[in-house]
């Protein structure tokens, strides 16, 4: 027996307890999936309604989470934090930190447009654009690349509450997939602690969160914390949390604050120029539910899995895409970053970083440079952790850490060309192709991103279109989803349509690619403890071994692996090397 790592196996078996996840509905097989990939290489088209059909068991908890005092409460608690000059803050980590800065950056975005186009509005409502601000673990840089052990750190949470010097009149709304991230349940204690509002989200049943998570029981049974409990179902994809449960969450949040803009605005503009803006009022659970059915529409799920399918043969044959987009960039950061911990695919690589292989999808924006796209994006400056090793040592960070910190300053993620500047390592190998994705919310806006396109072009062996949204437009593209959505302050169900289109898109590719079995993820990355733990249940499940074998097992694989060099290499997966040793069963 390998002793080194029977020794981690054990660390992990009975000192890593609170990170066995299993018992969590939303690291579960849902039943209706499980012949997902079997669907997928029948009929790509069947398996991208079968997919999304998980979506639907959102609309009950929906109706349900928006007629709760809960609900109400981040309604009526936000709206005076607002009004009394405090601050909003969102805390997430992984898709949940992405889909914070998202929403901190439409509120911003928001104000920022609208002291462009209507000025004397703006004179009367502008005090608020200041006040909505996100904290992601691992700061702005884990947009682009994931920072993953920097979730099992609460202490890391509770530092950046401590930066933003959180006070009394602040209010946290805290969002974990799960209910169990470490980092997102220390900014709950810290803002707790210093006598801020805190609400916090999550998409697990809380009595079983209660049960078994000490760390997630702390939080559900403090009294200063109003829970809003928002579980749905297990993932289409198992424990693939950045599907069902960010969507849950993200129209929680992001219509709370449609609902602190609709009423501020009312209050102090006059009837005429509130009715200016057009916005709609609407029923979010009725319009998920249209926007699922439109998605699922027969021409749309074809179009959509003629995409999958292109993506598929891109890759297969080694290729890279690279996706062009303004509006929609965070959205696809959100979604393609997620991609390398999930399906085990290289992450982004900053643009002098001879050591990496190029991922095989980025993101660029073809009308700004780097610093441009972040600013505009943003609409604020960069907000990057900028520790030194004597801080991580402050916040009992593990030695590896304290003495080789993560490279996550600022000056780190300018390394990432997301604007429009060259970067030859998305085209020197083939096929490499560009992908453009816009939409309703980029109407007028299409020329000067055209003529941005234009000198793109010729470096690649091929261009594609992507539209999403109404009529217009679409029949210029190469792949599109029609559908229509409300109009309102921040267009969230516009972005619910963005979401589920991109989840349905990298999630799908990834089925047909071969990388998921039944409804399961069979590449998954182990660079933190809740991956860990899905790794061995994955081994567990597709091995039949029970749990002290598969952990031993895994840990095996990994120490035999840590010996070698994958420099200028695409890195294995570890729990796939480990079912490839073992066999399926």
């Amino acid at each position: 027996m390998n002793e080194k790592a029977k020794q981690m196996a054990d660390d992990f078996l009975y000192n890593e307890t609170q990170f066995h996840l299993g018992m969590l509905p939303t690291e579960q097989s849902n039943p209706k999936t499980k012949d997902l990939d079997k669907v997928f290489a029948a009929n790509a088209a069947e398996g991208v309604k079968l997919l999304l059909s998980v979506d639907y068991d959102i609309i009950p908890m929906a109706k349900k989470m928006f007629a709760s005092k809960e609900f109400a409460k981040l309604a009526e608690d936000g709206y005076q934090t607002l009004k009394s000059g405090g601050r909003i803050i969102f805390s997430g980590c992984g898709a949940t930190g992405r889909i914070s800065i998202i929403m901190e950056s439409a509120w911003r975005r928001f104000f920022r447009d609208l002291k462009d186009s209507r000025p004397e509005i703006y004179a009367k409502v502008g005090s608020w654009s200041d006040q909505i601000f996100s904290i992601m673990t691992g700061g702005d840089y884990a947009l682009v690349k994931s920072v993953e052990c920097f979730e099992d750190y609460a202490e890391f949470g509770r530092q950046q509450v401590r930066e933003y010097n959180v006070t009394s009149k602040d209010m946290l709304v805290a969002i974990t997939e799960g209910g169990e991230t470490s980092s997102v349940l220390g900014t709950v204690s810290e803002c707790a602690e210093r006598g801020a509002k805190v609400f916090l989200l999550f998409n697990n049943p809380a009595d079983v969160l209660c049960k078994y998570i000490e760390r997630s029981r702390a939080a559900i049974e403090d009294p200063r914390v109003t829970v809003l409990d928002l579980y749905c179902c297990p993932m289409a994809i198992a424990g693939s949390t950045r599907m069902q449960a960010t969507t849950c969450e993200q129209m929680c949040a992001e219509y709370a604050q449609e609902t602190w803009l609709k009423r501020y605005f009312k209050e102090e503009l006059t009837a005429e120029e509130y009715a200016s803006f057009g916005w709609q009022d609407y029923d979010p659970a009725e319009e998920l539910n249209k926007v699922i059915d439109a998605i699922r529409d027969d021409a749309n799920a074809e179009s959509i899995a003629k995409l999958l399918k292109t993506e598929e043969g891109i890759y297969k044959q080694h290729g890279l895409i690279t996706y062009f987009a303004e509006e929609y960039l965070f959205d696809i950061f959100t979604d393609t970053t997620e991609r390398s911990p999930t399906f085990m695919l290289p992450p982004f690589k900053k643009f002098d970083d001879p050591t990496m292989v190029p991922s095989w999808a980025f993101v660029k924006n073809p009308l700004r440079g780097t610093e441009e796209t972040w600013r505009y994006n943003m609409a604020r400056e960069l907000r990057c952790l900028e520790w030194e090793p004597a801080d991580y040592k402050r916040m009992n960070a593990e030695e590896w850490i304290c003495q080789d910190p993560p490279k996550i300053r600022r000056s780190e993620l300018l390394r990432f060309l997301v604007g429009n500047e060259d970067d030859p390592s998305r085209y020197e190998r083939h096929p490499a192709v560009a992908i453009t994705l816009n939409g309703e919310v980029e109407n007028g806006k299409n020329g000067p991103f055209k003529a941005a396109m234009a000198k793109f072009v010729p470096k690649f062996d091929k261009v594609y279109s992507i539209w999403i949204g109404g009529e217009s437009n679409h029949e210029n593209a190469d792949f599109f989803v029609k559908a229509v959505t409300p109009k309102s302050p921040l267009n969230l169900m516009e972005k619910l349509l963005v979401k589920l289109v991109l989840n349905t898109m990298s999630s799908g590719t990834m089925v047909l690619y071969g990388r998921v079995s039944g409804n399961w993820m069979n590449y998954v990355q182990v660079s933190n403890k809740k991956l860990r733990d899905r790794g061995i249940r994955l081994v567990c499940e597709l091995c039949g071994v029970d749990y002290p074998t598969g952990c031993y097992e895994l840990h095996k694989t990994i120490e035999e692996e840590s010996h070698k060099d994958y420099t200028g290499k695409e890195a294995p997966s570890m729990v796939q090397l480990t079912i490839e040793r073992l066999g399926r069963k």
